[in-house]
């Protein structure tokens, strides 16, 4: 059974949406893998996002682990985490190591992840683009996006590696950013320059929230359909890098698992059916 390692800050709705996401898909039987344990880089009292996250990790009874990035900073007067990232990387090793994870997911994970951890265990990273797509956190990828005039966007899993954002790509999945209700809101912005975008609305810009909408929509079902595709043998780890068990090159496309279980639900970001049925055997080369 796959032995899964989670990371994340666990700063908000997000980051807890995607653990719960797992956790369902394995009680219900349709991700043959358990959760090992569940770290944070924030420990309890630090935020309230954290608190909800960590009560939550707690709640389905799993081991949860932290090691507060903030307060190991602090602790050497260092003036930030990437100052003493080494050093915090190998504590935070020493704490995991013991469960012996075959994967390590980074779910909502805001810190950079440097060689010593991702050299010990294949780090599986969630990004909010295409593999061709824009780097760095997910706000500047929407900037980007906008600023591009980009036509499409989408998410993808790929190896953590030592450059950031990098490391290669394993799943996808892609959608539209314009057509239906996106070119009015691409309207709005018509003519203005990105400086006075940024200036009028900030984050709370119609487009920039309906492309997030969009990102997190698909998230959950991506990850979790990935984990599958590694719990069933589909995707296999060979020497540290993940190969496709039918030869084929990676990624693999997964927008129609992904699009499949929004029809299904709605909508939702859920990617179970009732009764733990999985209904993309098919469409991975899985037998349910």
């Amino acid at each position: 059974m796959l032995g899964i390692g989670w990371f994340s800050t666990g700063r908000g709705e997000g980051s807890r949406g995607l653990l719960r996401a797992a956790v369902e898909a394995i009680r219900r039987g349709d991700l043959r893998a358990r959760i090992l344990f569940v770290f944070c880089n924030r420990e309890p009292g630090e935020h309230e996002g954290s608190d909800r996250f960590l009560a939550m990790a707690s709640s389905y009874g799993l081991p949860v682990l932290s090691l507060s990035s903030r307060r190991f900073r602090r602790e050497r007067g260092a003036p930030s985490i990437e100052a003493v990232r080494g050093e915090y990387d190998r504590a935070v090793l020493h704490l995991i190591e013991p469960y012996a994870p075959h994967i390590v997911v980074l779910a909502g994970y805001m810190l950079i992840v440097g060689p010593t951890l991702c050299r010990r265990f294949p780090m599986l990273n969630l990004h909010p683009a295409l593999p061709d797509g824009p780097r760095g956190p997910w706000q500047e990828v929407i900037w980007t996006l906008i600023e591009q005039g980009a036509k499409e966007s989408g998410v993808m899993v790929h190896l953590a590696t030592e450059e950031v954002d990098r490391g290669p790509p394993i799943t996808y999945v892609r959608f539209p950013i314009r057509g239906g209700p996106f070119d009015p809101l691409w309207e709005q912005v018509g003519g203005l320059s990105m400086e006075e975008v940024r200036r009028r609305w900030g984050e709370d810009l119609p487009l920039f929230q309906a492309i997030r909408r969009e990102q997190m929509l698909r998230e959950r079902p991506l990850l979790v359909a990935t984990l599958r595709a590694f719990a069933e043998g589909e995707i296999r780890l060979v020497g540290g890098y993940p190969v496709r068990a039918d030869g084929q090159p990676l990624p693999l496309c997964l927008n129609d698992v992904v699009e499949e279980a929004l029809a299904r639900w709605g909508g939702e970001p859920s990617w179970t059916t009732p009764r733990g049925q999985a209904p993309w055997g098919r469409n991975l080369g899985i037998t349910p």
